[in-house]
């Protein structure tokens, strides 16, 4: 597509493009945002709340420990596995500060998965909960490690209370397996250490690397996007150019410092750092920080404690809050904007979700490779279901046959990304980054998708997930999608087995919901709703599906199982 095809498809308010020389840094980006909403609130978590000023110091804190207290150079790794907690944003804003390379690690990797991340990213520190240092003991000698820094739950709360939530935590809960990391400096102790400390002045670029993302690792080995500063600030740029339509007041939707977004998704994972941490931030807005959203009554609990403008989340997330008998008692008159990504939102979900709070949901479309969002929808009536909407200001994209042929409009194929958010490539792999990324800057995707004449995106289904039955192409999310609508079923996954006869056969996993439902149903359910080709052949009901901690299905899981 041209560049000028999407220019009269941006809802009034959205720019055509971004300015890349509006900030040189993250770092930039971080101290404006301070220094302009000095008193605002920045993040809430567990009954605390930093303001902007306080996570400045705090951060300058930790960059000054970094800098006088160890001999990490700019450049160098440092690992962050921390759930949502308020020792995230200043660990990763200090290291940021201190030229630091942040390696955001999830807090539930198995030791293998540890193993692999700190050794192929050459991390030298890691700040982590203390209810991982089990794990952390396990595999430090296998890794770089050299410096470890171990925060608490109760860390930044007033004394008595922070005492009493790491006993409980800790003691009460047994959330904290026995471990001996006696090398390990306290998150308190190192932010008292680093106090008063001058930051070194650093000439960042926005092309040096800020942050190594691990993609999902989904299929084989987790390798790590390179993310520079340039790539970042440009994302933030493009979520706030989309966050800045205007409403039906005439005003954008998300006003600087008036507004609450609930962040239940980890900040360790890109979708939740960009938006959270980033878009967030330049706008002076206040992250209400869910550490646990798999406690549903928790989570729900802590939402009354707010009058919240925006929520971020995706579809096995929003399903579950609905299914609780509470959500409906929540206010919901403030809510304008539910944000849906990492992975297809699914249309019953959708609509639902519209019929009980008032509010749409916008889904967006993006990669850990493009940091991350690509493609989002106008926000309210412009909103297409079962779209991802248009390109981001500032951002291509096309698609392609095998043979890298661009297709029409309207025909499926591989979907392409060019932008300034796309990554440098993955750290160490330059075969691997030559894979998804051609000489003018064109990202392949691996996802199938469809442009519509009118611009909006469709996404299909990731190009390895296409099931071939007979010949014909039989892509999940579109089986899923339909399964879901039906009243009896909560969850559900497809796909492909060998089959003699056709090559592949369609294999379909089921959740239900309390009331149950019946082979029979489905099967009956699925001949009335699929042309022949499409309809599973094989059927099983389960009680759960494997997971990523973001809510992602493990189709390569159930495929080991099948």
């Amino acid at each position: 597509m041209q560049p000028d095809f999407w220019n009269d498809k941006r809802p009034a308010g959205v720019p055509l493009g971004i300015d890349l020389g509006a900030y040189k840094s993250v770092v930039e980006v971080f101290e404006r945002s301070c220094k302009k909403f000095a008193d605002r609130p920045a993040f809430s978590n567990m009954g605390v709340t930093l303001t902007y000023a306080e996570l400045e110091r705090y951060s300058a804190a930790f960059a000054g420990y970094l800098q006088v207290h160890t001999d990490l150079a700019p450049g160098d790794r440092i690992a962050v596995q921390m759930p949502n907690v308020l020792q995230y944003p200043i660990a990763v804003f200090g290291a940021l500060r201190a030229g630091l390379i942040v390696v955001n690690t999830n807090p539930l990797y198995t030791p293998r998965e540890m193993r692999h991340q700190f050794k192929d990213s050459g991390a030298r520190a890691l700040v982590y909960l203390n209810m991982f240092g089990q794990k952390v003991q396990e595999v430090l000698p296998d890794t770089d490690l050299q410096y470890l820094i171990e925060a608490k739950m109760g860390d930044l709360m007033p004394a008595a209370k922070g005492w009493l939530v790491n006993t409980v935590v800790s003691k009460v809960k047994k959330m904290v397996p026995d471990y001996s990391l006696p090398q390990a400096v306290a998150f308190k102790s190192a932010l008292r250490l680093g106090g008063g400390q001058d930051i070194k002045p650093l000439q960042t670029s926005l092309d040096d690397i800020a942050v190594l993302q691990y993609t999902g690792g989904t299929t084989g080995l987790a390798k790590g996007a390179m993310l520079t500063h340039g790539n970042l600030v440009a994302n933030m740029q493009q979520v706030r150019a989309c966050l800045g339509q205007f409403g039906n007041d005439g005003q954008p939707l998300m006003r600087e410092g008036q507004e609450i977004m609930i962040a239940p998704l980890p900040l360790y994972h890109v979708y939740a750092f960009t938006a959270n941490c980033m878009g967030m931030m330049v706008t002076g807005n206040h992250n209400v920080l869910i550490t646990n959203p798999r406690d549903i009554g928790g989570f729900i609990k802590e939402l009354k404690n707010w009058r919240f403008s925006a929520l971020l989340g995706l579809n096995t997330l929003f399903v579950a809050l609905m299914d609780h008998p509470d959500f409906k008692t929540l206010d919901f008159s403030n809510l304008k904007v539910t944000n849906s990504g990492g992975t297809a939102l699914i249309k019953a979900t959708a609509e639902r979700w519209e019929q009980l709070t008032g509010c749409s949901i916008t889904e967006g479309y993006g990669l850990t490779e493009t940091s991350p969002v690509a493609c989002a929808n106008p926000y309210g009536g412009k909103s297409r279901l079962g779209s991802v909407g248009i390109p981001v200001p500032g951002t291509l994209v096309k698609v392609i046959d095998d043979s890298g042929a661009e297709q029409p409009l309207g025909e499926r194929g591989e979907l392409c990304i060019k932008g300034p958010q796309i990554m440098k490539g993955y750290w160490n792999k330059p075969e691997a980054t030559a894979e998804v990324l051609d000489s003018e800057g064109w990202f392949k995707s691996g996802d199938i998708g469809v442009i519509d004449p009118d611009g909006f995106v469709r996404i299909v289904d990731r190009k390895k997930d296409m099931i071939i039955v007979s010949g014909f192409n039989v892509y999940p999310n579109e089986i899923e999608d339909v399964v879901m609508a039906h009243p009896k079923v909560a969850n559900c996954a497809v796909i492909g087995v060998p089959d003699e006869r056709s090559g592949e056969a369609v294999k379909l996993f089921v959740v239900a919901r309390e009331t149950g439902v019946s082979l029979e149903e489905l099967k009956a359910y699925c001949k009335e709703n699929f042309t022949g080709y499409k309809v599973p052949k094989h059927i099983v009901l389960r009680d759960s599906l494997p997971m990523t901690p973001v809510g992602k299905i493990l189709r390569r899981e159930l495929r080991d199982i099948a």
